[in-house]
């Protein structure tokens, strides 16, 4: 580890770390912050106590794998009382670390087959204004699509080979366009915010197909309003009053505290002085 780390990595992802001791990360990972005390560690965790192996491990985030299904399940089964379930099992996190969080990764079904290219803004919504520590697939800010298949080699289609530099954004089609700008949005928001990373979100609207959260700390406030139906909804935003991102245009109804999506139509919103 000190070995890369002195060579200007500037920390490790911990393959299958549940399948380790936690108390074996426990005797390495100080030794090794002895020398680096900036370098980050993120373990791999598909189940299990996560808090518990942090406490007991000394490794800084786990993947938060949890989260990524109930996002994945939420959005393209309709259910968002599912999404709902998994962000409340986020909150819980907090206090003891905050979790690498994903819509994508090289062991899953791209996001943008697994809830369609019209409902991947969603997901990304929800990522970039929840709590943890985001991070993009490859190829994902670009609405690349791969399913991955449970048999010998079935990983292949999500792990393309990049032989070039990445396309130009201009010579992309426009429906790539639209995703990468979508990344480009809420990632700007993201760094504008950097006190989502240990927010908790209150889910302050829900139906199956519609979504309001309120992430906050403090004085600062984010509501990400989700619409995966395929009419209208009017929902409530709470104490929102600028459009940070998003499908519909500065058109909040203030007196009312609401706003009004489109089919399949998302907004993250500013309740924080600007």
């Amino acid at each position: 580890m000190t070995h890369w780390l002195g060579r200007g990595i500037d920390g490790w992802r911990l393959d299958a770390a549940y399948a380790v001791p936690p108390a074996f990360w426990a005797r390495v990972l100080p030794r090794v912050r002895a020398e680096y005390p900036e370098a980050w560690f993120l373990g791999e965790v598909i189940h299990g106590d996560a808090a518990r192996i942090v406490e007991e491990s000394t490794i800084d985030s786990l993947t938060q794998y949890e989260l990524w299904q109930g996002i994945w399940h939420g959005i393209a089964d309709r259910n968002l009382f599912e999404l709902k379930h998994a962000i409340e099992r986020n909150n819980e996190l907090l206090s003891v670390f905050a979790p690498q969080t994903f819509v994508g990764n090289h062991d899953v079904t791209r996001i943008a087959s697994a809830v369609g290219p019209d409902l991947m803004p969603h997901a990304l919504a929800v990522l970039f204004t929840v709590a943890g520590v985001p991070s993009v697939y490859a190829g994902d800010e670009y609405g690349y699509e791969a399913v991955k298949e449970e048999r010998l080699g079935g990983d292949d289609a999500v792990r393309p080979e990049f032989h070039d530099a990445p396309p130009a954004p201009e010579s992309l089609p426009e429906s790539a366009q639209h995703i990468l700008r979508t990344h480009q949005q809420l990632i700007a928001v993201r760094r504008q915010h950097p006190w989502l990373h240990r927010a908790h979100t209150d889910v302050i609207h829900i139906d199956n197909t519609a979504m309001v959260l309120r992430t906050a700390t403090g004085t600062n406030a984010v509501v990400t309003a989700l619409n995966v139906g395929d009419a209208p909804v009017t929902v409530p935003v709470a104490d929102a009053t600028q459009v940070l991102a998003g499908s519909l245009a500065d058109d909040i109804d203030r007196r009312a505290r609401e706003v009004s999506l489109p089919p399949h139509g998302w907004a993250v919103l500013s309740a924080t002085p600007a």
